[in-house]
């Protein structure tokens, strides 16, 4: 099965929702990728389709996100959402675009990625545990599912606080 991940572009927006819809049961992560397209943080390199022949099947999006403490901020990139059509989750799609997301965002320079999600899934890819770093979610959420991966070897030694997300995921 050969899989192409390259970035959005403008005929894709429909079907992105739809994806996201269609991968997490509910509307709110569809949206919620909308939204995100509106920001003038939004990057679109970092927004990223998988697709089979002419039909796309999956998708991945890393936004830019601050990690405040009372002294400092830190720029970092949320891995949110990330979907794959339920009938072909399982086929190694979505660890594709993981991949592939993860080494666009180095190559543009930025040193570490955050995410909410399975603890299972995302530390084969090397996320940690965010606690680790210091890093804390600005909601209640169990401590091995919310992660932080550095892009650059050390990139998060000095950093610590609180995830501060857009006001888009807030929506949810």
């Amino acid at each position: 099965m050969k899989i192409n991940i390259r970035p959005e572009n403008k005929n894709d927006y429909s079907v992105i929702t739809m994806i996201n819809d269609m991968a997490f049961g509910q509307e709110a992560e569809g949206k919620l990728v909308e939204k995100l397209r509106k920001n003038r943080k939004f990057i679109k390199e970092l927004s990223l389709v998988a697709s089979m022949g002419n039909e796309v099947v999956g998708h991945i999006l890393f936004f830019p996100i601050l990690i405040k403490s009372n002294e400092k901020e830190f720029q970092s990139l949320a891995l949110a959402p990330m979907s794959v059509i339920p009938e072909l989750q399982s086929l190694g799609i979505g660890s594709q675009l993981v991949e592939k997301g993860l080494s666009k965002a180095k190559k543009l320079g930025h040193q570490s990625v955050i995410v909410l999600g399975h603890d299972k899934y995302y530390p084969k890819f090397g996320f940690k545990p965010a606690s680790k770093f210091d890093i804390t979610a600005p909601f209640e959420v169990p401590d091995q599912a919310f992660m932080a991966i550095e892009l650059e070897k050390n990139s998060l030694d000095c950093v610590q606080g609180c995830v501060e997300y857009p006001k888009e995921f807030n929506d949810l």
